[in-house]
């Protein structure tokens, strides 16, 4: 699952994870991720932006870590910020880690790989 506010990066990302031949779900924002999430859908990884409206991916992390079946669920910030504040943050909240914008496809790639065994 990918979550970003800009079009531009999702479309990005789901270029980069579905050519590599992963099934991609998409949401806008952390309004519109939880709600696909207490929906049913249990992703192998989850990969949000920081930054976005009115739910930070902070806060996003930290509503999926009290979702039934998602608390372990590997989740990645995908942001622009490196502050180690933000990270440790991050770290708090439930995150498993932290890549910085703009990211490579094949360290994207790499990372997918090293969470989800036989992705």
């Amino acid at each position: 699952m990918i979550i970003d506010d800009s079009p531009t990066m999702l479309m990005s990302l789901n270029g980069i994870l579905s050519k590599a031949g992963l099934t991609v779900v998409q949401a806008r924002n952390g309004e519109e991720a939880l709600a696909i999430l207490k929906g049913g859908s249990k992703p192998d990884l989850i990969v949000t932006d920081l930054n976005m409206g009115a739910m930070n991916g902070i806060e996003l992390i930290r509503n999926i870590r009290k979702l039934s079946g998602l608390q372990f669920t590997p989740t990645i910030v995908l942001t622009t910020e490196s502050q180690q504040d933000r990270r440790t943050e991050a770290k708090a909240a439930g995150a498993t880690g932290w890549i910085v914008k703009p990211v490579e496809a094949d360290a994207l790639l790499q990372v997918v790989r090293q969470l989800v065994p036989g992705a």
